[in-house]
């Protein structure tokens, strides 16, 4: 059962020590106390030397975690290190020539690896305008569920039917609302996020989904954990690829597993919904804060990253003071998430209107 109200406050004042005004998720989240144990723990292990059975089973937890907030059968999951990396792996499966659609100014993980490639031919509109932008031969659509710069939320289901009607395939990371969005993975023929921002994990892990059939995607990045029988496909080439999405993995971080485990566990026990309503509403006080003094954020109702134009400067005198937020573009990025509170909306904007 999910839990809401004063449990929600409870747990996350429990999972939560933080020693600034931290409004800064987007890029990068608090560690729970849990997952700052287990990562302890499974350290330990190493250092012990005694068998590490335990953190191939969280591997597997993780897959199936992430499976559920993604809405797709644990099958379509397959486990990375970076958005970058599965990128490269959609952008080597596209023949010269074909046509890739981005966002405009987009995160570079999403987008960077269809431009080395050379020979695709890479067209850029601006987020508002990219359903509308899908014509006949667009091959993929790639672009971030909500943008990193400034929290603004693609219309992804007119985005899809776009892609529908012209035969394209989408690509949508997740890394920006992956755990306080709720997400429909199944949607999309790919997707992807990273584990440690709004996931609340410790860096080094990063999920994409793929379809049933695998879209047409080489494992061209596996080991041995991509083979079906993965203690058997240590030495030679892999004779038998996992006949899930496994057979993309790459070798995976363990420690980081281990900890992010915990981090799933606390994004399901709260429930994304019950997340998404605590991180909008903080974001909404801010933004009504700030037009009380003046200043006109971009605009990205719904979203749990407000961006503000022109304050950027100030972000180092407000981590001097205590108060974490980012410089992006010149604007001042504030992200709010299931651990901040209303008081420290109104500490931030106490010290802007300052």
């Amino acid at each position: 059962m999910k839990i809401s109200g004063s449990a929600f406050d409870d747990l996350a004042r429990a999972e939560f020590t933080p020693t600034s005004t931290f409004l800064n998720t987007a890029s990068n989240g608090l560690l729970p106390a849990r997952a700052v144990t287990a990562l302890h723990e499974a350290a330990r292990l190493r250092a012990e030397g005694r068998p590490l059975t335990s953190l191939y089973e969280d591997v597997e937890a993780c897959r199936a975690a992430y499976a559920r907030l993604a809405g797709v059968p644990a099958g379509r999951v397959a486990l990375g290190a970076s958005v970058a990396a599965h990128t490269g792996l959609i952008a080597a499966s596209l023949p010269a020539g074909a046509e890739v659609l981005t966002a405009e100014g987009d995160f570079t993980s999403v987008l960077n690896a269809f431009h080395v490639r050379g020979d695709l031919k890479v067209r850029t509109v601006p987020l508002e305008r990219i359903a509308e932008s899908v014509r006949p031969g667009t091959a993929l659509v790639a672009v971030s569920a909500v943008q990193s710069a400034d929290g603004r939320i693609a219309d992804l289901p007119a985005l899809r039917e776009a892609a529908r009607a012209h035969g394209a395939r989408t690509y949508v990371d997740f890394s920006q609302s992956a755990g306080w969005l709720p997400m429909d993975a199944g949607a999309h023929d790919f997707s992807a996020a990273v584990s440690f921002k709004w996931l609340l994990g410790p860096h080094g892990a990063a999920f994409l989904v793929v379809p049933e059939d695998f879209g047409g995607l080489t494992p061209l990045l596996a080991g041995w954990v991509a083979g079906e029988r993965p203690w058997e496909s240590t030495y030679g080439p892999v004779a038998e690829y996992a006949h899930s999405a496994r057979r993309f993995d790459l070798t995976h971080a363990l420690f980081t597993f281990a900890g992010l485990r915990r981090s799933l566990d606390l994004i399901e026990e709260l429930g994304v919904a019950a997340v998404h309503a605590h991180d909008v509403a903080l974001a909404d006080r801010f933004r009504a804060g700030l037009a009380s003094l003046g200043h006109q954020p971009v605009p990205a109702p719904g979203s749990a990253i407000v961006s503000v134009p022109g304050l950027g400067s100030r972000q180092p005198r407000l981590s001097e003071a205590g108060i974490e937020v980012s410089d992006r573009a010149g604007n001042l990025r504030a992200a709010f998430h299931l651990y901040n509170t209303a008081a420290e909306v109104d500490r931030l904007l106490d010290a802007l209107a300052g």
